[in-house]
């Protein structure tokens, strides 16, 4: 059974929707869901104990009152996202990308915010779960929603957007992310595209970046806002420096922002081009840029022992990697360290890509170069100056207690599942 409009009239009754018993709220509805290891199902009765309204389950051994029995329980929390989001009718701005699409996200919201109601996906509920949890929040009373999009598979952004029904769209960039689920990068392109596909479709609006020669070829034909600092951008943004914080130029004012690397030069562009296409004020657009503070462990300084950390442990692909060395490298004139950690879900091409970056590291010549994980550790083999380790734990241990030789600069970068940030416990 999943009578959308029945259940739905239960949602407006509630206060939202839940899928984790250790977080329910009373009167909200516990949706059932399965994973790997898990059953929400075994969970209901829980969730109904600690004041849930409802419990949504596909388990038709479950019995008892209060549950709504279903045949797939995160299929109906998507059309239920969907009805919503149909009821709701305000517009949506949905961002997405290989790198960038978080802190755009959160820039995009801040700018918005000085002139309008707005509300943004929260954290990274960026999947086939968090976007519907995402729609669930937004309200009528809105002006305006952002729904972040993140795929590792062809497919996925055209099923987000069924669900979410975007009017507008960002694509950041195009990069070398989840290369394994996406098959390459003409995988990632195509993937990430059905955002701008959806959009074509359905006569929505384009933001893209003018300065991608890829993104003006899928997008100049279609209804567009561009942002770049190419003259023929709809938004001119132009950029300054990032030593190690980047400033912009934006219609005569200098923004000085707190992010760090030229890589957030073109996710500052986009919230400035989209302040500007929703008629946001100038000023208003500076404030915000240079109010907004990076999250913890996406490019973060730090200083420890008298040492400059850049520490970037969030995330690793090969394009987010070269581009946090080359802007590393930029920002400092003395003496530099990388410490860096294996970038996962990269597919064939794996041990290729890492060699790859090690290859960027010699060029650009730092003064130490540590390198941990499996793959790392295997091509650090090749290079005389790159010291590998196959854990964290063992790279750790070689920090402890060969500290006072890194350099008074520092970056550490390596994808989630690396735990680098555990790297300063040592420093």
């Amino acid at each position: 059974m999943k009578d959308i409009p029945h259940l739905y009239s239960r949602f407006l009754v509630s206060s939202g929707v839940s899928t984790d018993t250790r977080k329910i709220e009373p009167n909200s509805i516990f949706f059932a869901l399965k994973g790997d290891n898990f059953d929400g199902n075994s969970y209901a009765d829980k969730a109904l104990e600690h004041g849930a309204l409802l419990a949504v389950i596909d388990d038709k051994t479950q019995t008892g009152e209060s549950k709504m029995l279903v045949d797939d329980v995160l299929e109906t929390l998507q059309d239920l996202a969907n009805y919503h989001r149909k009821q709701i009718k305000i517009p949506i701005i949905a961002i997405t990308g290989s790198n960038g699409k978080t802190t755009t996200k959160k820039l995009t919201h801040e700018v918005l915010s000085k002139e309008f109601k707005v509300k943004a996906t929260l954290g990274n509920l960026n999947n086939h779960i968090g976007v519907p949890l995402t729609l669930l929040s937004f309200t009528a009373e809105l002006d305006l929603g952002i729904v972040e999009m993140g795929a590792n598979h062809q497919k996925e952004i055209e099923a987000l957007c069924k669900i979410a029904e975007p009017n507008y769209g960002l694509i950041t960039n195009f990069g070398k992310a989840h290369l394994e689920g996406f098959g390459g990068i003409e995988g990632v392109i195509k993937g990430k595209s059905e955002l701008y596909d959806y959009l074509i479709e359905h006569d929505g609006l384009i933001f893209f970046n003018r300065d991608d020669d890829l993104q003006v070829e899928k997008a100049i034909k279609h209804k567009n806002y561009s942002i770049g600092e190419k003259p023929l951008s709809d938004c001119q943004v132009i950029f300054k420096e990032a030593r190690p914080f980047v400033t912009v130029e934006y219609s005569n004012l200098t923004i000085h922002s707190k992010l760090i690397g030229r890589y957030n030069f073109k996710n500052i562009s986009a919230a400035i081009g989209i302040g500007r296409y929703f008629s946001v004020d100038k000023e208003e657009i500076k404030v915000a840029i240079e109010e907004f503070e990076p999250e913890e462990m996406r490019s973060q300084i730090l200083k420890k022992e008298g040492k400059n950390i850049l520490l970037d442990a969030y995330n690793a692909n090969p394009t987010s990697m070269e581009a946090a060395l080359r802007s590393f490298k930029q920002m400092e004139s003395g003496p530099q360290s990388v410490i860096l950690g294996d970038m996962f879900e990269v597919g064939q091409d794996s041990s290729q890509e890492h060699l790859h970056i090690l290859e960027v590291c010699k060029t650009l010549d730092f003064d130490d170069i540590l390198v941990c994980g499996e793959h790392f550790s295997e091509a650090a083999s090749a290079f005389d100056k790159v010291k590998g380790f196959k854990t964290t734990e063992e790279l750790k241990e070689f920090v402890k207690t060969n500290k006072t030789q890194l350099s008074s600069n520092i970056l550490i970068k390596g994808s989630r599942g690396m735990k680098l940030e555990s790297i300063l416990d040592v420093i």
